[in-house]
């Protein structure tokens, strides 16, 4: 399945609010066969999220069960976020919907999500932490975790063996190591890594442990003066360095598939998604194509990562919340979650399912990584931070034109700390 890049899309567009009325908990009706017969549940996925027969089973198994009807409604991830929220505030609302996972939050605020407490003590308790974080808000469930993706390294084999690279990199400083030896052995750019590869950046903070936003009495401002912070952006500066690429542009201008394609860059970080566009570019790469999982400071443990997937929650004012459970429980089963996992190519909500990853090149290269990964800060104010022009993008391109972290942090926090505080 050909992924849409689906990691973090802001929530500031959310103009109308959610009432928190609640939903019509009185459906006393019992699972089984016939047991909801005449009901339909209305689902609202985003388009690629739900391979073809996977869609077909899972209603198959839904409609057996319950006795009632499941009507997909695939959705375009351009604009989600305001006819959400409008729905959300309608009389009848999707009962359940896919949501970005940093998108959670800000609709669990405003009170447009059902608890999930029961299902998560029902079906949720080896659900990966790291991905179900993310469908947490104030200590409560308000969503389940459903899948992840997140960045790789993508690699041309050919270049590699022109330099001599016999086996792929396990620490940061073999990987350093192996792209200066390309650039010195071979006349390909070593790795094409823009300046404002800005996920890849949030990556790199959760591997340092550092966290990009603080509290300051009751509200959340800039963090990105912790020395923590600072230490992920040199990472980044030692790879950059070693690229060709524009400072002041993201992996997006121009496609860095794209600019693969060529033949002449011996690696980038991008999500398994981009192979296809490189294929699609110059078909002829694709015999040179291989991935391999980031590599970090210690052969033990993966580079940090950042998450960018989809939960599935159930809105508060639907009047079957009985049924959206139901569906839940068998949508994110092991049968139905392994089945995603192996037709999307994505990472499922539990370790133990990634066997369905096998033969999968990308995927089994980015799963290695996912335990250690997270998201940016969940928090219903970030939504702003990510806007045009994006501040840590600013910032990032500051420290590689030559300024000190601290000062290009300096440079930006005003800008940074003015959308935190934006109402939501």
């Amino acid at each position: 399945m050909k992924r849409k890049l689906i990691a973090a899309i802001g929530v500031a567009g959310m103009l109308v609010s959610v009432a928190a009325c609640g939903g019509d908990d009185k459906d006393d009706k019992k699972s089984g066969a016939d047991g909801f017969k005449g009901e339909t549940l209305t689902l609202w996925a985003m388009d690629g999220s739900t391979p073809d027969q996977w869609q077909k089973d899972v209603t198959a198994a839904f409609e057996k069960k319950t006795g009632a009807k499941l009507k997909f409604e695939v959705q375009e991830w351009n604009g989600i976020q305001q006819k959400l929220t409008t729905a959300l505030s309608e009389e009848n609302p999707p009962d359940v919907f896919e949501i970005g996972n940093t998108q959670t939050a800000a609709y669990a605020k405003t009170g447009g999500l059902a608890e999930l407490g029961d299902l998560k003590e029902t079906i949720g308790a080896d659900w990966a932490e790291s991905m179900n974080k993310a469908s947490v808000t104030d200590g409560k469930q308000y969503a389940a975790p459903w899948f992840v993706l997140n960045r790789v390294v993508v690699y041309n084999k050919k270049i590699w063996a022109e330099a001599g690279i016999k086996e792929l990199p396990k620490t940061r400083d073999q990987f350093l190591k192996d792209l200066k030896q390309i650039g010195e052995k071979t006349d390909a750019e070593p790795i094409y890594l823009p300046g404002q590869n800005w996920y890849h950046f949030v990556g790199l903070t959760i591997g340092e442990g550092a966290e990009l936003v603080k509290k300051d009495g009751d509200k959340y401002v800039s963090n990105l003066g912790d020395p923590k912070v600072a230490a992920a952006m040199k990472t980044y500066k030692q790879f950059a360095d070693l690229s060709k690429a524009p400072k002041n542009k993201d992996e997006a201008t121009p496609q860095q598939a794209e600019v693969f394609a060529k033949g002449k860059t011996g690696a980038f970080i991008g999500m398994s998604w981009e192979a296809p566009t490189a294929i699609k570019a110059n078909p002829k790469i694709e015999k040179d194509i291989g991935f391999f999982t980031i590599p970090g400071a210690t052969a033990d443990k993966p580079e940090g990562v950042f998450l960018g997937g989809s939960n599935l929650a159930i809105a508060a004012t639907s009047k079957k919340q009985e049924l959206a459970k139901e569906f839940l429980k068998i949508a994110l089963s092991d049968k139905f979650e392994g089945q995603l996992a192996k037709e999307g190519g994505v990472i499922p909500n539990k370790k133990a399912l990634e066997s369905n990853l096998k033969g999968n090149a990308a995927a089994e290269a980015a799963a290695p990584a996912a335990a250690g990964g997270g998201t940016t800060p969940l928090i219903p104010e970030w939504g702003a931070v990510e806007n045009p022009p994006n501040p840590l993008k600013n910032y990032m391109t500051a420290v590689l034109n030559g300024k000190s972290p601290e000062d290009a942090a300096e440079q930006v926090e005003g800008d940074l700390n003015k959308r935190l505080s934006q109402k939501q």
